[in-house]
Formats: C-alpha cells, sequence, structure tokens
C-alpha cells in the first residue's frame, strides 16, 4: 500500500464485509504509517475497515495526511444510494456508497477534501439532492450534470429524450463505448430499467420494471404474515418454510421476468443479430449470474459512463 492510492481505493467496495476487508489490508495500518501517514490518519481509516463505515473522523484525519490530485469525482445518485468515486480520464478507483436520504453537502465537501479534482461528473435522479452537489462544489471544481444535451458517444432517438434518467444514459454511453453495439445494459438498482442502444449507435428506448428489493419489501410491508427477505440464492424451488418459498419465488420469479422481457427486445428489435447484454446495479451478480442471456456482468458501469461522458466533454 503507498500513499499514491485514491481514497475510493482504500475503501472497501460496496458488499464487502469488514471481515473481508480487514483480510485484504492486515498489513495496511503499519503501511501507511512507513508511507508518511499519520498516526491518526492510519487509526481512522483501519477503523473505517473494521466497522464497515467511511466516518467524518475518517475524512477530517485523511484530509490532514495528505490531498493529491485527479481528474474526475463522480457521483451517481439513485434512489436507494448514492456512490462516490475518483477517476483518472482512464480509471474509475473502487467507489464508496451511501444511503441517499444520508447524502449531505458535508458529506460530499468530505470527498472534495481528499482530492484536488477538475470536474464532478453527476448522474442524479434524485433532484431533491442536486443542491447538497453545487453547495459542496462551489469554488472548488466544475460540476457537469449528465444529460440529454451533452456528448454521450450515442446519438438519441427517443420523444422526450429530457425524460431519460441519467443513469439511463450513463449506461448507453459506457456500453457503447467498453462492448460495441447494438447493447442491451440491464440496472438492477431500486427499479430495473433495460437500456437499447441500436446498431447505428443510437438510444432507442427501454423498460422499466420494479426492482427486486422494492418487490420484496412490497410484500413484506403491505401482508401481516410475511416476514422481510434477505436475498440470496435459493436451495430449491418448493420452499419448506414461508421465508424459503418467498425467496424461490422473489430469485426465480425475477430471473423469469428478466429473461422474458430480453426475449421480447431481442425479437422486436434485433432478430437474428449478435446482440451485448451487460448486467449493471447492485443485484446483478444474484440475478444475472445465472442467466446465460447475459454476457456480462458490470458491477460500476454507471460510474464508467461518467467518466466516459466527462473525457468526451473534457
Amino acid at each position: 500500500m503507498n500513499a499514491q492510492l485514491c481514497l475510493a481505493d482504500e475503501i472497501s467496495q460496496s458488499g464487502r464485509t469488514p471481515q473481508a476487508a480487514r483480510a485484504m489490508h492486515q498489513s495496511s495500518h503499519k503501511s501507511r504509517l512507513r508511507a508518511g501517514w499519520s498516526v491518526a490518519s492510519a487509526y481512522a481509516l483501519n477503523r473505517s475497515y473494521e466497522t464497515g463505515r467511511l466516518t467524518r473522523v475518517t475524512v477530517l484525519c485523511l484530509h490532514l495526511s495528505v490531498v493529491r490530485t485527479c481528474d474526475y469525482l463522480l457521483i451517481d445518485i439513485s434512489n436507494s444510494y448514492a456512490k462516490f468515486a475518483f477517476a483518472s480520464k482512464r480509471r474509475v478507483s473502487a467507489p464508496a456508497r451511501i444511503a441517499t436520504n444520508k447524502l449531505s453537502s458535508g458529506v460530499v465537501a468530505g470527498f472534495l477534501a481528499q482530492r484536488n479534482v477538475r470536474k464532478v461528473v453527476v448522474s442524479s435522479v434524485v433532484p431533491a439532492k442536486n443542491s447538497a452537489i453545487s453547495r459542496a462544489a462551489r469554488k472548488k471544481a466544475k460540476v457537469i450534470w449528465l444529460d440529454w444535451k451533452l456528448k454521450l458517444g450515442v446519438e438519441i432517438d427517443y420523444p422526450k429524450p429530457r425524460s431519460i434518467g441519467a443513469d439511463r444514459l450513463a449506461n448507453a454511453a459506457a456500453v457503447a463505448e467498453l462492448y460495441g453495439f447494438p447493447a442491451i445494459v440491464v440496472d438492477f438498482g431500486t427499479a430495473v430499467t433495460f437500456d437499447i442502444v441500436s446498431e447505428r449507435r443510437t438510444y432507442v428506448g427501454g423498460v422499466i420494471a420494479p426492482g427486486l428489493e422494492a418487490m420484496t419489501n412490497f410484500l413484506y410491508q403491505r401482508t401481516a404474515l410475511l416476514p422481510r427477505l434477505s436475498l440470496k440464492e435459493p436451495r430449491r424451488a418448493v420452499g419448506k418454510s414461508t421465508t424459503e418459498a418467498m425467496l424461490s419465488g422473489a430469485v426465480f420469479g425475477y430471473r423469469g421476468l428478466v429473461r422474458e422481457i430480453l426475449g421480447r427486445i431481442r425479437a422486436e428489435q434485433f432478430p437474428s443479430k449478435k446482440v451485448y447484454v451487460v448486467a449493471t446495479g447492485g443485484y446483478a451478480h444474484l440475478i444475472a449470474g445465472r442467466l446465460p442471456e447475459i454476457g456480462v456482468i458490470r458491477p460500476h458501469l454507471t460510474l464508467e459512463g461518467l467518466r466516459i461522458v466527462a473525457n468526451l466533454n473534457d
């Protein structure tokens, strides 16, 4: 470990347990001290691994230790989570994630304190949180809000382009640049979205369905006896308990939903053509990992799209 790594490379990725983070970084505390970090900074970051949280103390201590420069701070604000990642023109560092309802100008300022960034590049589908970005970035970095008016690397064939979610545009830009076209991006977020890039490298629309967690939480909230689920791979199709039955219906049923929608998109848009199908988002590995219709899982495709769009508009 050396002091040249971006902060986001130091923070455990979304979904990584504190135990896994400690195992991967078991010698990092001493290494940071040898690299010139302050005792407080090294200790504070070590505590972040142990708790699984990036705390205000960690941010402030790191700021006292070292401030470096990189091209972009990428921010993807969805309805459930906001993801942050530092990036160069060619690479996105491992992201940090917080609940969107916890996002504030103070949180954004904490990230900006770690880097002298040229631009803050934002994909947001939660307008109420946009002012937090603007306040924190004022006089520190230029903010690029991803929308249909920017150079995206794809054309848009859509009746009301301003109504397309910024995350969907970022996904379209990323899949066209990184994998090719025609292509379909399946984003497993609060909603599951299917976005299509045609053989002419044009965004032509998509499909929106309820997200997996939203569906299961609805059952829990609207029924008296059904429990809240911890989503994972079911052991069998026929459940031997209420929880097992719900888990089977959620995961196997959701794969059926994804398979059916992909089949109809292919038949309607790309009969007898090779199509790149890429999955991203929080439940991509759980659902898409066992769907042969999906060729690639890229968990942070939206952030890659922000990097690509930032380069195109630099």
